[in-house]
């Protein structure tokens, strides 16, 4: 009856959604197999197959999903509506006129977004049938990947990939071991080791492990590459044996196997469930500045829009009030138009106007800045001064939607080590109780052949003093999970550290941790190899000593530190734990803390990477008690690593101090001189890390972010240790505004020479305690604004101690902050993954720390250094170029709507269009669209060499400064005022009725093609004058636009085309330039409409240059110099000769 109630219970929470086990964890029955009678109710799952999909279409779905897509952007549903009002009612114009614009944009997008998922479902299906090897009935068959299922044994050889998430084993090495490289997910080529369960590890042939019976629980697919929670219910003989399961037994999907013969596996996550399935997932949209003020103007000129269709509506019948006027002799309406309601009448009317003036909303701009951002991306990958010889690996643009918001950065936030400095670590010393040792011969952290001896710094040690130090050398060779690799070729070069006849070279996810081992090569103690758990090194008299490794307590950002235990020959059992100083010294009981303390303090000033070493000797009651800890731990299902976190604290206690290590990670290359121009451009850098104090202090002045001459503001938990944090945030903000009077400093002005500099450091501690709501307590005030005013006044702003997650509140916080600044976040580790998503802009670097922040970034270069180029050339150069193009669509488009406003008036508001159909159909396709997509792909303003001498010029171009209303009005203004120059021009000049040579009147579709031409060769001659940088494609798109609009005239015109009903402009274009007075208008309008423009801009280039303007009106100087210099220096020669 138990096993009844039993059985009833697993239904009830297996397939209960509301119960949290369902939720979060599944059973997975290894090789399909039944769980005995008896012990627990077999629910086979259902789990999706292997198939891999990151298509976002299938044949038969993509016509309908892709139109709902494209219609859920404001202007083509716009035009939609246009073009369905145009197909219901009687419109003045053609639905052609609407429809073709409309069909071309959605054609093109859909093309293109067609033609990228048919290269995804490409890749899929290479993917997806690629043979794999899976155990079935004692044998190995081949099957399809897609085919694969979970629970299915998946036989793996060396130098495979994974098919998908795996929980190993066995493997062909006696250890159950395998190495796995993970470059395809993080980027670390290193070398990485995995255990087999301790109880199938014996299970090596196809037979043995399909004889294995088991069951496995496992949390839910989740994302975290890292992160694993199971456990595996084996049935043997006697009772089932229950193991804990965790990151160290997960084999990911697109991992390598190397150095391992074979494994067995079985599948845990398939398909789309692959951790890498759900790390490639679709990241937020982010929008930059220019897209939002396009989308501003656009609702403004959609107000213009249906302003006026109501006011011609309105005036139409005021017109019409007048029976005559109503129903002219010409004109009279039909029975059915007299019996309908007059508001029915006025709607359709108001829809009619709104189909003549739609032209006003450019449909045509959007797929123009789409094809400006996808074509001018390839300018950032093609730049060979942001290719890296070394990585062999150029900047890559994994989105280009943020091209322009590169020139609008108003704050950088960067990691340090990694992105300003190279992590390349370099051993320099280690502190025993206050003896320093340096080791003799290293460079670049490799040890050169002969190290063997030392060097003291200060007087050797007493004989008591020798079984410390040389324990101390022990712990580093211990604690660490270093790998040992016999002497491999990468890139031609041989790495390898020489011991004897035999060479061999160490490998790590952590630069750090290689660097300590090679270290104490160079002190004497050589770590050899980890085998069947044990693991060797040489001492000093060439002996080699055989630690067991009982456990390993694995680093982890929150800790920050790590720790062994093990036990030597004696069987005595130590625990050896290094990890940062603010980890150590505050679990420790004993040691020579303060000698150890001053000479970490002393190496961090000099901007050296520190860690503390201790240690413990554990009893066999004290080891027993870690086992049960560690054991409950492991085995918990829920909240394990919480519990896991608890027990690392309670075994990591009561440790003796042994010294402390420094290892220097240099300057990354012109990292200085990249801050610098920043700073010179008006752009703010922060700095974010989770090194110590003094250490992230030392870099920033070496990279130039601090200054001798700044002064330096604290806001650390030493010293809010002393006075409240109210106080401290108080003194602070007085500080800063005694010096710059009551007044807040801008972006820009912290450069200014009569200010001083501040630079702000603050730790993780207190940041979280500002960040913190407010408190009930009156006095506790705002601490967020208060905050934010210091750093507002500071050039430079440290914050040491972050965790990862911090790093991503600062950004938000300044992202929300009153002036809504443009942040940039770079990177090069999974760390700073969080702030690169946050940031308006997220750069990962193509470091040492893996590749999961350029995977998560929008860009990504090879070094800090190419940041400058990034920012002040192609981000000045993006923005310049789409500001252009944004304010001078809607431009054009003014002065090609704005006639027709006008011409409603002298035709009784009758709807009747100034333009024929296919003027209206082409003018934003063909003759007025290739001109500005190339200026907006090669408009060099200032030559690029400039910007990148002269940072200033960043500044003027900041706040989206060229996008501002008053720029925007202006470019509205100047388009009415040429509309009005057009329109006007040519009724006056038709006003004296001009005649054509054989006396023929010019009719309403002579003066509708007049205002046109005028308006063509306006509108592009416009784009001429405001370019500054022509090559002979520029010659041929601008001349070539309006060659074809003259030619295109002239056969629309002079042909009579058999597909059109009624053919209202034969012949309409050649008798208008037939005319000398048409010649003559054409000239005096274009001319009338251009001067304004050209005036305004000589007088404010005179009266009010910017520093743009300045340099410009300079280069002109001096390309004029050239030849004066010339023929000066041949007369001063005529004159010595």
């Amino acid at each position: 009856m138990g096993m009844d109630f039993s059985t009833l219970r697993t239904l009830i929470s297996r397939y209960c959604a509301g119960e949290e086990n369902w939720v979060d964890s599944r059973t997975v029955y290894i090789g399909h197999k039944e769980p005995p009678p008896g012990t627990e109710a077999f629910i086979q799952q259902r789990f999706p197959d292997n198939r891999i999909v990151s298509s976002k279409y299938t044949f038969w779905n993509f016509i309908p999903k892709n139109m709902f897509e494209q219609f859920r952007r404001v202007a083509n549903f716009y035009f939609l509506i246009i073009f369905l009002v145009q197909l219901i009612i009687d419109t003045p114009t053609s639905p052609v006129t609407s429809g073709l614009p409309l069909f071309f944009v959605i054609t093109v997008t859909a093309i293109k977004q067609g033609y990228e998922d048919w290269l995804r479902h490409k890749a899929d299906n290479a993917v997806n049938k690629c043979p794999v090897h899976v155990v079935q009935h004692g044998k190995v068959i081949r099957k399809q990947s897609r085919k694969l299922r979970v629970g299915d044994v998946v036989f793996v050889k060396e130098d495979e990939t994974f098919p998908c998430d795996l929980i190993l084993l066995s493997s062909s090495r006696d250890d159950g071991t395998c190495y796995v490289t993970t470059a395809s997910l993080d980027g670390e080529s290193s070398h990485k080791t995995y255990y087999a369960v301790q109880d199938t590890k014996a299970y090596r042939t196809e037979k043995e492990v399909d004889s294995i019976h088991a069951t496995i629980e496992c949390e839910q697919p989740q994302p975290d590459l890292y992160k694993f929670v199971g456990r595996i219910n084996i049935y043997m003989d006697s009772d089932p044996v229950a193991r804990p399961l965790g990151s160290e037994n997960l084999l990911l999907r697109g991992a390598t196997l190397k150095n391992t013969e074979y494994i067995y596996a079985v599948a845990i996550y398939t398909g789309m469930e692959t951790k890498m399935a759900l790390n490639y997932q679709s990241k937020c949209q982010k929008r930059s500045a220019v897209e939002k003020s396009m989308n501003a103007y656009l609702v403004v000129y959609l107000c213009i829009l249906i302003s006026k269709a109501i006011i011609n509506t309105a005036l139409k019948y005021m017109w019409q009030a007048d029976p005559n006027r109503d129903e002219p002799w010409y004109n009279q309406r039909t029975e059915s138009e007299r019996q309908r309601h007059i508001v029915i009448r006025a709607f359709t009317d108001f829809l009619a106007f709104m189909v003549l003036f739609n032209y006003i909303i450019p449909v045509s701009m959007y797929v123009t800045v789409e094809m400006q951002k996808f074509l001018g991306s390839y300018f950032i990958v093609w730049d060979d001064e942001m290719l890296d010889e070394e990585l062999g690996e150029r900047a890559v643009v994994n989105t280009s939607d943020l091209n322009e918001e590169l020139g609008q950065v108003e704050y950088v936030f960067t990691d340090k080590t990694g992105t300003l400095t190279e992590n390349n670590m370099e051993f320099i010393e280690c502190c025993v109780d206050g003896h320093v040792y340096v080791p003799n011969i290293i460079c670049n952290g490799q040890v050169m052949t002969g190290a063997g001896g030392m060097d003291m710094i200060d007087s050797s040690p007493g004989p008591d003093a020798r079984e410390r130090e040389e324990l101390f050398f022990r712990a580093l060779c211990l604690c660490h999970t270093v790998q040992v690799k016999e002497e491999e070729t990468v890139d031609g070069i041989k790495q390898g550290i020489h011991q004897g006849k035999s060479t061999s070279f160490y490998i790590s996810s952590s630069p750090d941790e290689v660097a300590l081992v090679e270290g104490m090569k160079g002190l004497g103690f050589t770590y050899l190899r980890l085998k069947d758990s044990h693991m060797e090194i040489l001492n000093r008299e060439d002996e080699v000593e055989r630690f067991e490794l009982l456990e390993v307590l694995t680093f982890d950002s929150v800790r920050r530190r790590m720790s062994v235990i093990v036990r030597d020959s004696r069987g005595e059992r130590y625990l050896f734990c290094k990890g940062a100083d603010s980890a150590i010294f505050p679990r420790v009981i004993s040691g020579k803390v303060e000698q150890v303390r001053a000479r970490v303090e002393h190496n961090a000033v000099e901007g050296l990477r520190t860690l503390c070493v201790a240690y413990r000797p554990l009893s066999p009651e004290q080891y027993q008690e870690v086992c049960h800890q560690l054991s409950g731990a492991k085995l918990a299902l829920q909240d394990r690593d919480k519990r896991l976190a608890e027990a690392y604290d309670q075994i990591e206690k009561d440790l003796i101090l042994l010294g402390a290590t420094a290892v220097e990670d240099r300057l990354q290359e012109k990292a200085a001189d990249t801050i610098e121009s920043l700073h010179k451009a008006g752009i703010k850098v922060w700095v974010l890390t989770g090194d110590k104090m003094e250490t992230a202090a030392a870099t920033c002045y070496a990279s130039k972010l601090f200054h001798r001459n700044t002064q330096i503001l604290e806001l650390t938990t030493k010293r809010t240790e002393e006075q409240s944090l109210h106080d401290v945030l108080f003194d602070l903000s007085r500080t800063v505004l005694r010096q710059h009077g009551t007044m807040t400093r801008d972006n820009f002005s912290s450069l200014s020479g009569d200010c001083t500099d501040f630079g702000l450091i603050i730790d993780g501690a207190t940041l979280s305690a500002v960040m913190r709501p407010d408190q009930e307590d009156s006095n506790s005030g705002n601490y967020k604004e208060i905050f934010l005013e210091i750093c507002r006044n500071c050039s430079a702003v440290l914050c040491c101690r972050m965790a990862p997650l911090q790093k991503a509140q600062i950004v938000k916080l300044i992202k929300a902050s009153k002036e809504h600044p443009i942040t940039l976040a770079i990177g090069d580790g999974a760390n700073d993954v969080s702030m690169i998503l946050e940031a308006h802009v997220g750069i990962g670097i193509m470091g040492k720390e893996g590749r999961q922040a350029v995977r998560n970034s929008d860009y990504a270069i090879p070094k800090f250094k190419h940041l400058k180029k990034m920012l002040l050339v192609h981000g000045h150069y993006y923005y310049i170029r789409i500001s252009e193009l944004v304010q001078y669509f809607f431009y054009k488009n003014v002065c090609f709507i704005f006639p027709q406003f006008l011409y409603q008036f002298f035709c009784g508001f009758s709807q009747q269009p100034l333009y024929d159909t296919a003027y209206l159909t082409l003018y934003n396709i063909s003759f007025t669209s290739l001109p500005i997509l190339l200026y907006s792909l090669i408009e060099q303003h200032i030559n690029m060499d400039i910007l990148k001498k002269d940072p200033t010029l960043y500044r003027d171009i900041a706040k989206n400064s060229l996008l501002q209303w008053s720029t925007f009005i202006y470019w509205t203004v100047l388009g009415v005022y040429d509309a009005i120059v057009m329109f006007f021009g040519a009724y006056f000049l038709f006003d004296n009725t001009t005649f054509t040579s054989n006396g023929q009147m010019f009719g309403n579709w002579t003066f509708g093609t007049l205002v046109f031409t005028v308006l063509v060769f306006t509108v592009t001659l416009k784009l001429a004058l405001d370019t500054h940088y022509w090559t002979w494609i520029n010659h041929f798109v601008i001349w070539g636009s309006l060659i074809f609009f003259v030619v295109f005239s002239l056969l629309w015109g002079g042909i009579i085309w058999p597909f059109l009903n009624y053919q209202r402009m034969y012949y309409v274009f050649m008798q208008m330039l037939s005319s000398g007075p048409a010649w003559l208008s054409i000239i005096l309008l274009i001319t009338a409409s251009l001067l304004p423009d050209v005036v305004k801009k000589v007088i404010w280039r005179a009266l009010w240059p910017t520093t743009t303007e300045r340099i410009q009106t300079k280069r002109r100087c001096l390309a004029s110099e050239p030849s004066t210099i010339f023929m000066l220096s041949q007369t001063s020669s005529r004159i010595s000769f």
